[in-house]
């Protein structure tokens, strides 16, 4: 994020807000819905440096999913039980705010939204295993789940030579950017700045000074809603939240055929069949784990190769068919894989809601929601702040 001399226009228009917010994904949109639920009378403005939806929102592949990054038994691994539940519920909840919040008003296909559940297929007998193993925890803890055979997901799912999966009862998709357009409509008293990008922060006592190529904006508080961007204006963040590109590629449209969509090879590949019929797939960056590492939006031969020869492998359904679109976004991951929420060390005015770790529909419509309780002064669940880090 820099502007050269002579990019500079950010004298001509000089803008007053309570609060800013940097950022103009799901994160962004949505902490602007519930500051603006809090106070109505806030002045809110919110900085996109492309247009809104131009980021990582715009460039995944529309699942909205609970959990985190890895299989449920890994999670109770780490942190228990419990907690596990825990973060678990937070998602869920999630998902039931979108539903009450924004999806209440709305027809559900105007944003293409689809509660079928989720999957999670093993292609060999060992992370069957794993999954079983998810699955029986998750029944005891009263999560909605449900194991399937190989002939199940061939018939549900029309996918083969996998051995077995799991699918998650309760999780959906969407289509994106109709999702950040929906929030929108629903924030009538916010200041949206598209092509504006961040090249400068400056403290002046109570007050701060955002510049960007096209504005100058004083304000009483920042708001980074930049997850994997976030070092580029602040230091703070580099060694928090990573910027981890993922690549995607989308075919023409085929028969449906697909009950709903699904996650492979412990959670690193994921495909679903959107309601027009095309197949959406995504994922495969373990292939070149270093090239797939910071801020470069670009594709690579190597990846979407193997996001085609999955397509052959797997779906025979849609083997062959025309892809009419390949793509890249940059995500922001974790160094725990858990979001992250709070303010700067050193400057308690500055706050941040980041690190969503390729979940971000899943995950950020409710830590916004505890990003304004955070602000407000009231408690946050004790995974999300950021003190953990420290």
């Amino acid at each position: 994020m820099s502007v050269s001399f002579w990019n500079d226009f950010s004298t001509d228009n000089q803008i007053y807000s309570d609060i800013a917010i940097i950022g103009g994904g799901i994160a962004g949109l949505s902490l602007a819905y519930w500051l603006q639920k809090e106070d109505p009378n806030l002045k809110v403005c919110l900085i996109e440096k492309g247009l809104l939806g131009s980021g990582a929102t715009g460039r995944n592949a529309g699942f909205i999913t609970c959990g985190s990054v890895e299989h449920f038994n890994r999670l109770v691994g780490t942190y228990g039980e419990q907690k596990a539940l825990e973060i678990w519920k937070f998602s869920e909840t999630n998902l039931s705010l979108l539903k009450s919040e924004i999806f209440s008003s709305l027809k559900i296909e105007d944003i293409e939204f689809e509660h079928n559940g989720s999957f999670s297929l093993a292609s060999t007998e060992k992370e069957f295993e794993e999954l079983k193993k998810s699955a029986q925890i998750m029944k005891k803890l009263n999560i909605n789940v449900e194991v399937l055979t190989d002939l199940q997901i061939l018939d549900r799912l029309g996918a083969e030579k996998f051995v077995g999966g799991i699918k998650y009862q309760d999780d959906a998709s969407v289509h994106p950017v109709k999702l950040l357009q929906a929030i929108q409509s629903k924030i009538t008293n916010v200041t949206f700045l598209e092509n504006n990008e961040v090249f400068h922060i400056e403290n002046h006592g109570s007050e701060k000074t955002i510049l960007t190529n096209k504005s100058k904006i004083t304000t009483s508080a920042v708001c980074y809603c930049t997850n994997g961007y976030s070092s580029l204006l602040n230091p703070y963040f580099g060694d928090k939240v990573f910027p981890t590109r993922g690549q995607i590629l989308i075919t023409e449209p085929v028969k449906p055929f697909m009950e709903g969509p699904c996650y492979a090879n412990f959670v690193l590949d994921y495909f679903r069949q959107l309601p027009s019929g095309r197949i959406i797939i995504g994922g495969f960056r373990q292939l070149q784990k270093d090239v797939e590492l910071g801020f470069s939006d670009e594709t690579s031969p190597i990846i979407q190769s193997a996001l085609e020869n999955f397509i052959n492998q797997h779906l025979p359904m849609a083997r062959g068919k025309k892809v009419t679109h390949r793509w890249s976004g940059v995500m922001g991951f974790s160094s725990d894989g858990q979001p992250f929420i709070g303010s700067l060390p050193n400057d308690p005015q500055s706050f941040f809601n980041v690190g969503f770790t390729a979940h971000g529909l899943g995950l950020s419509f409710h830590t916004s929601k505890c990003l304004v309780d955070l602000m407000f002064g009231r408690d946050i669940p004790q995974f999300l702040t950021a003190k953990r880090l420290s």
